[in-house]
């Protein structure tokens, strides 16, 4: 029996189809706040990042335009348990910059296969989160990510996310909405 040959044609299109609706589904299990089925659709080994982004001269704009993960301060640096943790911290209802709770958009878009290496695929997107709490705070998150999925058989997991944000300076009260 063949493999499939997911580098072009349609069996391409077809695997960009599905881990796209995948992650619109998981866009939407963020939206309507359920966290918990959110959280099965993280892989144990699952990893997430958002370094912070730098003003740097042109020269230095491909080397130096973040900090680096694992060892300089990063927004989010952390492993699933970590994710975890925050859930439950959410979940209790006793959390200030979530009382009273946000309403949050997930809009992912230009979503590209970068390397197929099954049963893992890394892709590439852009990204905006729109957040809007209480009567006139409103956030927007905008910016780019690289995400490593993995299929199962219970389905598409995320192995790694990396969010590379537009901004340098976030001018929101908080960061309690997952990215």
């Amino acid at each position: 029996m063949n493999e499939r040959d997911y580098t072009k044609g349609p069996d391409r299109w077809f695997l960009l189809q599905e881990i796209s609706d995948f992650l619109f589904h998981e866009a939407n299990l963020l939206d309507e706040r359920r966290y918990e089925e959110w959280l099965d659709l993280l892989a144990d080994d699952y990893h997430y990042s958002v370094p912070l982004r730098m003003n740097v001269e042109f020269a230095d704009a491909d080397t130096r335009g973040e900090t680096k993960v694992g060892s300089e301060v990063c927004w989010f640096d952390e492993p699933k348990s970590t994710v975890e943790l925050r859930v439950l911290q959410l979940a209790t209802g006793v959390h200030w910059a979530e009382e009273p709770v946000s309403r949050v958009s997930h809009l992912v878009t230009n979503l590209r296969i970068e390397e197929v290496t099954m049963p893992e695929v890394k892709l590439s997107s852009r990204f905006l989160v729109y957040r809007n709490r209480v009567a006139d705070e409103t956030d927007f998150y905008v910016g780019r990510r690289t995400d490593v999925v993995r299929r199962t058989d219970d389905g598409w997991q995320i192995v790694k996310r990396h969010l590379l944000l537009d901004q340098t300076v976030l001018l929101a009260k908080n960061l309690s909405v997952f990215l």
